[in-house]
Parts: structure tokens; C-alpha cells; sequence
């Protein structure tokens, strides 16, 4: 954008379709940052239910293995916990939130039977099953909250960028678009005051050079008469 543009209708005409691409973009940038708050404080409540759950359901889970480790021993639970097989199943899919693509982690952990677990029975006992139960109830919660807290910084990062956006519209691009062409205007209107002037001096000096020559042909004529 130049800084001393043209002072000419077209200019004008393009410093004024300038702004209001610039204020239609200002306006879908407030919506968007709006969304994004909004989208931000409904997931903010969310990971804060999901904590409170989370430190309760580690509470029970810890309670659960170490009364696991009273009646078998720590080494025990140690070496039925190390002969577990299998991971969780973990999908990722992608959710949209105005131009923002936030993750969405899902952790599968199901309520396998004793004999699926990977530990044996004999030896084991329910104790053990609630203590396994009680951590995959959590391993879930915390995949759910990992989901929460990075949607929530990937949130707090695009809501910084897109105000930054709304303000350089709003406070620089704006203002600046506007002045220029205010500017224009001004200029346009001062060169066609000019012009008037100079078309108004013109036309008294063609009238004034009529009236001199039709003075004179006058003149002439009545010498002649004479």
C-alpha cells in the first residue's frame, strides 16, 4: 500500500474498496475470536471436572494397589503388573473449530477378562483385578484430560494470534486505510476547486477579450461612419 498514493478517482475507488475489505475481514476475525473463547472456557470447565475426577480416581486406584501390596507383597504386584500384555488402543481424530484443527484422543481400555489380562489367576486374587481396574479407569481419564489440555493451549495460542489480528485491523490497518483515503478526497476536492477557479479566470478573460474586440470593431465602425 503506498504511503502518498495518486490523488485520482480510481485511487479513491480502491482505497475505499480496501476498507471494506478490511472491515468485513475485522468483523469474521471478531467472530472468530469470540468462537474461539467461547470454545475455550466450555473445554476450560471440562479439564477442571476431568482433574477433580482424575485425582479421585487416582486416590482409589492407589488405595486399591496398596492393599493389593498388603495381602500379596510389593515384589508380587511389581511382577504380575510387569507380565501385563497389551497396550491401550488410542485414535486420533480431528475436530474443527473455525479454521483451528484440535485433536481429538480417544483411549479404548477395556474391561478385559481375568484370563485376557496377560497376568495368571493362580496366584492372583480380586484384589489385584480391582487394583488393574481402578489404573485403566484412570489411563482413560488421563488420555481424556491430555485431550482437554492440549486443545485448551492450542486455543490460547490461536485466540492470542487472531486478537493480534482484530487489533492491527481495528487500531493500524484501519485508521490508516481510512486517513489515505480521507487524503484523496481532500486533494480531489482541492484540484477541483482549482480547476473551477482556473475555468472561471479563463472565461473572464475570454468574455473580457470579446468585449474589448467587440469595443473595438465598434469603434471601428463609427470612425467609418464619421
Amino acid at each position: 500500500m503506498a504511503e502518498n498514493p495518486n490523488p485520482t478517482r480510481m485511487e479513491l475507488i480502491k482505497s475505499r474498496e480496501r476498507i471494506k475489505l478490511a472491515r468485513k475481514g475485522h468483523k469474521l476475525l471478531k467472530q472468530k475470536r469470540d468462537v474461539l473463547i467461547m470454545e475455550f472456557f466450555k473445554i476450560l470447565s471440562r479439564a477442571q471436572d476431568l482433574r477433580d475426577e482424575l485425582n479421585t480416581q487416582m486416590a482409589e486406584a492407589y488405595k486399591a494397589m496398596a492393599v493389593a501390596q498388603a495381602h500379596h507383597g510389593v515384589a508380587e504386584v511389581e511382577a504380575i503388573a510387569m507380565s501385563v500384555e497389551g497396550d491401550p488402543s488410542v485414535s486420533i481424530n480431528v475436530k474443527n473449530v473455525m479454521g483451528l484443527k484440535i485433536p481429538s484422543i480417544k483411549a479404548e481400555v477395556s474391561e478385559k477378562p481375568l484370563m485376557e489380562r496377560g497376568y495368571s489367576i493362580i496366584g492372583s486374587s480380586a484384589k489385584i483385578d480391582e487394583s488393574a481396574a481402578a489404573f485403566s479407569s484412570a489411563l482413560v481419564m488421563i488420555v481424556r484430560l491430555a485431550e482437554t489440555e492440549n486443545a485448551i493451549r492450542k486455543l490460547i495460542r490461536e485466540i492470542e494470534k487472531t486478537k493480534r489480528r482484530v487489533n492491527a485491523l481495528e487500531y493500524v490497518m484501519l485508521p490508516r486505510l481510512e486517513s489515505q483515503a480521507l487524503s484523496i478526497s481532500f486533494r480531489l476536492q482541492e484540484m477541483e476547486r482549482d480547476s473551477f477557479v482556473m475555468l472561471k479566470t479563463i472565461k473572464r478573460k475570454l468574455d473580457r477579450a470579446a468585449e474589448e474586440k467587440e469595443y473595438a470593431a465598434a469603434m471601428k465602425k463609427r470612425k467609418s461612419a464619421a
